[in-house]
């Protein structure tokens, strides 16, 4: 289905798959709880974070509906990876796929997240030939939606307790894009 002709660049940022070498800077921001307090698991030990980055360096090619890329945010002005950015294909049937992202606090308020999910909205557009795409948060998670919604993306669903989510009942925001939407909103 896709495998893209890497790196894939924005303005400030390197998007590529992980390097065994990435291992300090995805474990710099994997293992703080505040950036799984709206994630599904837990902060990671080091052991965990080098077995997590070996399953995302995997990630690279969508050759089969329910796959995902996932992909090191690098920002040479740090000279650092800043934060990882994913595209699931949810249906090839139906065209719809889904984006992700998380990124090490450090560096937050830059609009780096926003830029990198912006690169991967037109990756799941323009290059998979998506016709919509989705990404989901918890509601008290403002950051995450207020991104979603600076890149032109719609809330569709508010799902009231649909889980119970580390111990108590979450809410969750799903949020959509179409095909023509994006073409709108790059105009």
């Amino acid at each position: 289905m896709l495998k893209p002709d890497y790196p894939l660049r924005t303005a400030r940022l390197v998007l590529r798959p992980f390097e065994p070498t990435d291992l300090d800077d995805f474990y710099a921001y994997r293992s703080r709880p505040d950036v799984y307090r709206y994630l599904y698991g837990e902060a990671v030990d080091r052991e965990k974070a080098a077995e997590l980055l070996a399953k995302r360096m995997a990630e690279t090619e969508l050759t089969e509906e329910g796959q995902g890329i996932s992909l090191a945010a690098y920002w040479p002005e740090a000279g650092r990876v800043v934060g990882d950015v994913v595209l699931k294909s949810l249906s090839a049937q139906d065209r719809q796929g889904e984006i992700g992202y998380g990124f090490n606090p450090e560096f937050g308020g830059k609009g780096l997240a926003t830029e990198a999910s912006a690169r991967m909205l037109r990756l799941g557009f323009e290059e998979l030939g998506l016709h919509r795409i989705v990404a989901e948060c918890d509601p008290r998670n403002e950051p995450s939606w207020r991104l979603m919604e600076r890149l032109g993306m719609r809330r569709e669903a508010h799902f009231r307790q649909n889980e119970i989510f580390k111990g108590e009942w979450g809410d969750l925001y799903v949020y959509a894009m179409l095909e023509g939407e994006c073409r709108r909103a790059q105009a």
